[in-house]
């Protein structure tokens, strides 16, 4: 997992918006050389034109379907013919439900938000382990991306929050079977962060709480997140951070209900 002489190279799903593409461009600014997977190439390509801009020592753009287990397999692989070696993915990918009674989801709802939120970050974990495990030095990190809703719900969103659930499990697992190859796994919980996601957030809008009652929520700058990130990114070997929450300061977490 030591980078040597060479710029370090990070994967990160979900990079053509939101906290994706802020990652992206901040491990840029740092030096990273960096892959961009989304589904949208036009802005999947933007981003990556904006982090080598940045000072990135290498930018590479995939469009990709991180469901889809073919697809998957080809980032990985284009990932390291164009750089040689992975230290870091971050699963970061994720998708909701508009806000919805439980009884009323559909089947395909549920079954579109599992796919992209538990799924694709298995595919991506798996293919990460078969890539680290390959070369030489042996090893990376892996990053996922959980949220506050892997500890406590909100109101209407069974989905996310099965799936955020799931994602720790996952985390732990990953940590705990990487152990033996120098695969290190940990998890950051994001809430509120300023993205397209919480864009109702910061319109001002009324947010369902447990209690019942709706009322506005504070954000904060993604930039946050992303600084998180790389001090995540950039540990050495012999240290992990395996959970980190980084949230707004005033937003109904702590005693959500």
């Amino acid at each position: 997992m030591a980078a040597g002489n060479r710029a370090r190279t990070a994967l990160i799903t979900g990079a053509s918006s939101g906290v994706g593409r802020c990652t992206a461009i901040t491990l840029g600014r740092a030096g990273w050389a960096v892959v961009l997977a989304g589904r949208r190439r036009e802005m999947l390509e933007a981003a990556a034109a904006e982090a080598e801009a940045a000072g990135a020592a290498g930018a590479l753009a995939v469009p990709t379907d991180v469901t889809d287990p073919n697809a998957v397999a080809a980032l990985f692989s284009a990932a390291v013919e164009r750089f040689g070696y992975l230290d870091v993915l971050f699963n970061n990918a994720g998708t909701n439900t508009g806000r919805k009674d439980l009884e009323e989801l559909t089947l395909d709802e549920w079954q579109s938000v599992v796919d992209t939120n538990f799924t694709a970050p298995f595919l991506c974990t798996q293919q990460a382990f078969r890539v680290m495990k390959a070369q030489d030095p042996q090893g990376g990190r892996i990053i996922n991306n959980g949220s506050i809703s892997a500890h406590v719900p909100r109101p209407f969103a069974a989905p996310y929050t099965a799936t955020k659930h799931g994602v720790t499990g996952l985390t732990k697992a990953t940590a705990l079977d990487g152990r033996r190859y120098g695969i290190a796994c940990g998890q950051i919980d994001i809430g509120n962060a300023q993205t397209e996601m919480t864009a109702v957030m910061t319109a001002g809008n009324p947010l369902p709480q447990a209690d019942g009652s709706e009322k506005p929520e504070p954000t904060m700058d993604v930039q946050h997140v992303a600084d998180a990130v790389l001090y995540m990114a950039q540990l050495t070997p012999d240290a992990n951070v395996q959970f980190i929450t980084v949230m707004a300061t005033q937003m109904p977490y702590i005693g959500r209900g």
